[in-house]
């Protein structure tokens, strides 16, 4: 169910902290060191970058390393300070950084796909990292020995991967909009189940352990939040994007979902409020207000002597409605509507001012964002974007 996007949203402006430029090409993706004053890039030119923040105040490289293909993805792993790289070719290259991030050392190459890797994470319980390209494969290595443990064929190009350490399951979204949950073991996998809600291809995944809820972005420009530990089919949509999204990202410790566009907007969600499913939109073949017939229902045309009328749904209470009986417009926030939507008229009486209170705030990174790194320690936001550059955002200005 598409939302009717308006422009005008509740907006703040971002403090910028710091910017971060230098690389020739697309940063595909960026984090944060933890504990430090640092940035890990990897680039669509062929770099990864370790960038310190100097007595200035300006990131400079204390690592520059070329890869023999452009740099897709990356996974980092503060404790063992290991830098697993996805690479256009299909190979993921681990690296060792040094103590003061002024080294990184190879430890091994894989050749993981067969084309591009989409998305890497390092799992340090089992010592396994998992990968998904475009070759329409999931697959999982021993990080320690290198050697594949298994696969599993997508039905698309993958470019959402989540895993919980607990049931050892792993999410993978698709570009055909499927999410798909794997239950693995150590050398094998197991089809757990599969489920879509998505207009568009899933874009990005991130997974709540605590909750046990799963988001996935999309390229129909929603969220879908999927509870996967309440076990009754839950799933909420979140409407506040004008462009496809990006990346997510989630702070547990104060229940804030943060989204990232391809248009450079940022909209940090409060999920701490009990939020209410969209509801299924009805078929009928007349309004269900008026009882006037819809342009396709030539009887009722006919007996009534009336021309047919177009179509529409009120996104409230999901009724077949004409256009006469759906002339209002309202957020619906806590149904994930942050823009107005069309409702019917008396769904619109029935909204208060309480129920239109904004449940996310919006923000303008302006720029493509590409991927975004959020660093709950100190509450910093970064996104990287397609105009080559790495943004460091504030802390009180998301309120995180």
């Amino acid at each position: 169910m598409a939302a009717e996007p308006q422009p005008k949203a509740l907006t703040r402006k971002p403090l910028l902290l710091n910017k971060v430029e230098g690389s020739q090409d697309v940063v595909n993706m960026a984090a944060i060191v933890p504990k430090e004053d640092g940035v890990i890039s990897v680039s669509e030119d062929r770099t990864v970058r370790v960038w310190l923040k100097r007595d200035s105040g300006q990131y400079w490289p204390s690592i520059y390393h070329a890869m023999p293909s452009p740099c897709s993805c990356m996974s980092f792993n503060p404790e063992t300070r290991r830098l697993s790289i996805g690479l256009d070719n299909g190979t993921i290259s681990e690296f060792i950084l040094s103590e003061d991030y002024n080294k990184m050392t190879l430890v091994k190459s894989y050749q993981a796909h067969q084309s591009r890797v989409i998305m890497i994470l390092f799992v340090l319980e089992m010592e396994w990292v998992l990968s998904t390209g475009q070759d329409k494969h999931f697959t999982w290595h021993c990080s320690e020995s290198g050697q594949r443990l298994g696969g599993y064929r997508t039905s698309a190009g993958a470019c959402g991967l989540q895993f919980d350490v607990e049931t050892r399951h792993v999410f993978v979204g698709d570009h055909s909009g499927q999410v798909t949950i794997l239950k693995l073991e150590q050398e094998s996998c197991s089809l757990v189940t599969t489920f879509k809600g998505h207009t568009g291809g899933v874009t990005a995944l991130c997974w709540d352990p605590i909750q046990r809820v799963l988001f996935s972005g999309s390229s129909d420009h929603s969220i879908i939040m999927w509870d996967i530990g309440g076990r009754k089919g839950t799933a909420i949509e979140l409407q506040g994007h004008n462009d496809k999204v990006q990346s997510l990202s989630y702070a547990h410790h104060t229940r804030q979902l943060i989204s990232c566009g391809a248009d450079g907007g940022i909209v940090v969600w409060n999920m701490d409020v009990e939020r209410q499913e969209t509801p299924e939109w009805l078929d009928s073949d007349s309004c269900q207000k008026c009882d006037q017939p819809f342009f396709w229902n030539f009887k009722q045309m006919w007996d009534s002597k009336k021309i047919g009328l177009r179509q529409h749904h009120c996104r409230k209470c999901g009724k077949a409605v004409c256009g006469k009986c759906s002339s209002k417009r309202s957020s619906i926030p806590l149904m994930g509507f942050e823009f107005e939507v069309r409702v019917c008229d008396s769904c619109h009486e029935s909204i208060t001012d309480e129920e239109r209170a904004p449940t996310a705030t919006f923000h303008d990174s302006k720029h493509n964002i590409v991927h975004v790194h959020f660093d709950a320690t100190r509450g910093w936001l970064l996104t990287s974007g397609t105009d080559k550059v790495i943004k460091v955002g504030a802390r009180n200005v998301l309120q995180l």
